[in-house]
C-alpha cells in the first residue's frame, strides 16, 4: 500500500470516529434510537449524565414478589409449555397421556354426561362443579361416598365447597325415593349430575370424580398431607389405622381412613367435614410442589381423577384465577337432620335453610355459619347397619 492510499484510509477512519462522537453527544432521544442499553454496559460508548442507569450504564429492575401458589401455577404452565414447545413430539405425547388419563374410558358415558352439563356463557362467569368420590371395594356396587358441590368464581379467585351427606333423601328419576349416593350407582356420572342439579337448584357445568385407591398413591407421592384432625379416629370399618387428634401429617393409607371413617357421634356429618379438609390439604400440597417435580405429580393427579376437563382447560382456569390475587376457599354442609323411614336411615334436608344457604352461595358469601345438623336418637350400631345395604 502506497503513502497516498494510507493517508486516505486514515482520513476515512478519522471521519468515522468523528461521526460516532457526534451521535453520542446528540442527546438521550437520539441515543435511544441508535444505541442500546447493552452498548453502554459494555463500554462501547460514554454514558450520558442523565442516563437512567447512572454511571454504570445499568438500568435497575424492580422485581414483583409472587405468592407461593402463583409460583406453583406458573411452574405448571412452564413445565407443560416446555414439554410441548421444547421437547416436541415427546412433550405432546406426555400432555396427551394426561388428557387420556383424565377423561372417561367409556366415550358413551362421556357423551351422556355432557348432555347433562350446562356450559357457562362467559369464562368470567361463576359456575358449579360436581365433585364425587367413588369408594368401590371388590365387586360391590359403587356408590359415591364423597358428594361435594363446588362453586368456582374465576374473577373473584373464590372456591366454595358444599358437602351433601351420602344418605341424603332425594327423588331420583326412574328410581323414586333413594339416598343421593345411589344416583351414581344407578346411572353413573350423568344421573349423579342431574340428581345433584335438581337437588341444589343450580346448573352444573363440570364434573370431576376422585378414585380412592389412586388417591392413596398420589398422597404418598406428595410426601403426605397435613390436616388438623378434629377427633381421635379408631375405626376398623374404615381401616386398621389409628389417627390421633390434632395436626397430623397423613400418608395415603391414613388419609383414606380419615376420609372414610364415620365413627363419630354425628356419623356422616363429621366425615363430610373431614373430606373437605382433605381436599383442601391436597390442593395446597400440589400447589407447593417444586416445578421440577410437577410432571410426575400432574401425572399422578390425573390418574386419580376422571373429569370432562382437559389439561389445557384446567391450566387456563388456574391462570385466570391466579391473576386475580389470593385464592379464597369457603366451605359448608347442607343443613340437615337424620330420621328413620320404613326402617332405613336417611339424612333429611332442612328447608328453608337449604334454600337460604344456596342463595348466599350464589351471592359469593361464606356458608360456614349456615350449617346446622340434628342427629336423631338411635343406636349407632343400628344406624351403621341400616346404612350398609342402602
Amino acid at each position: 500500500m502506497n503513502r497516498r492510499q494510507t493517508s486516505s484510509t486514515d482520513y476515512l477512519n478519522r471521519a468515522r470516529q468523528e461521526a460516532a462522537r457526534q451521535k453520542c453527544s446528540a442527546g438521550p432521544a437520539h441515543q435511544s434510537r441508535h444505541i442500546g442499553h447493552g452498548a453502554y454496559q459494555r463500554g462501547a460508548y460514554p454514558v450520558p449524565d442523565n442516563y437512567p442507569g447512572g454511571a454504570s450504564g445499568r438500568v435497575p429492575v424492580q422485581k414483583k414478589r409472587l405468592r407461593t401458589w402463583q409460583k406453583a401455577l406458573i411452574g405448571v404452565v412452564c413445565v407443560l409449555f416446555a414439554l410441548v414447545a421444547g421437547i416436541g413430539i415427546a412433550g405432546t405425547m406426555y400432555v396427551t397421556s394426561i388428557d387420556k388419563a383424565l377423561t372417561f374410558d367409556d366415550l358413551k358415558e362421556l357423551e351422556e354426561l355432557k348432555g347433562e352439563l350446562t356450559p357457562v356463557e362467559s369464562s368470567s362467569d361463576p359456575f358449579y362443579v360436581l365433585l364425587l368420590g367413588s369408594d368401590a371395594r371388590g365387586d360391590e356396587a359403587s356408590r359415591s361416598d364423597v358428594n361435594i358441590l363446588v362453586r368456582v368464581d374465576p374473577d373473584a379467585a373464590q372456591v366454595t365447597m358444599v358437602s351433601i351427606p351420602r344418605d341424603t333423601k332425594v327423588e331420583i328419576d326412574g328410581y323414586g325415593t333413594q339416598k343421593i349416593n345411589a344416583a351414581y350407582a344407578f346411572g353413573g356420572a350423568s344421573l349423579a349430575v342431574r340428581t345433584m342439579s335438581e337437588f341444589a337448584g343450580v346448573p352444573i357445568a363440570h364434573y370431576a370424580e376422585i378414585h380412592f385407591d389412586e388417591l392413596v398413591q398420589l398422597i404418598d407421592k406428595l410426601g403426605g398431607v397435613t390436616v388438623d384432625v378434629p377427633e381421635y379416629i379408631d375405626d376398623p370399618n374404615a381401616g386398621n389405622v389409628v389417627i390421633p387428634e390434632g395436626e397430623q401429617t397423613l400418608n395415603g393409607t391414613e388419609a383414606l381412613v380419615f376420609a372414610r371413617s364415620r365413627s363419630y357421634a354425628d356419623g356422616d356429618f363429621t366425615r363430610t367435614s373431614n373430606q373437605r379438609l382433605l381436599v383442601t390439604a391436597i390442593l395446597e400440597k400440589v400447589m407447593a410442589t417444586p416445578a421440577l417435580e410437577l410432571p410426575g405429580t400432574i401425572q399422578s393427579l390425573a390418574e386419580c381423577v376422571t373429569t370432562d376437563y382437559s389439561v389445557g382447560d384446567l391450566v387456563s382456569l388456574a391462570l385466570q384465577m391466579q391473576s386475580k390475587g389470593d385464592l379464597k376457599v369457603y366451605s359448608g354442609m347442607v343443613p340437615s337432620t337424620t330420621d328413620y323411614i320404613d326402617g332405613v336411615s336417611y339424612v333429611i334436608t332442612t328447608e328453608p335453610a337449604w334454600s337460604e344457604m344456596m342463595a348466599a352461595i350464589n351471592a359469593g358469601e361464606d356458608p360456614a355459619d349456615m350449617t346446622t345438623t340434628d342427629v336423631a336418637t338411635a343406636d349407632e350400631g343400628e344406624a351403621a347397619e341400616g346404612d350398609s345395604g342402602e
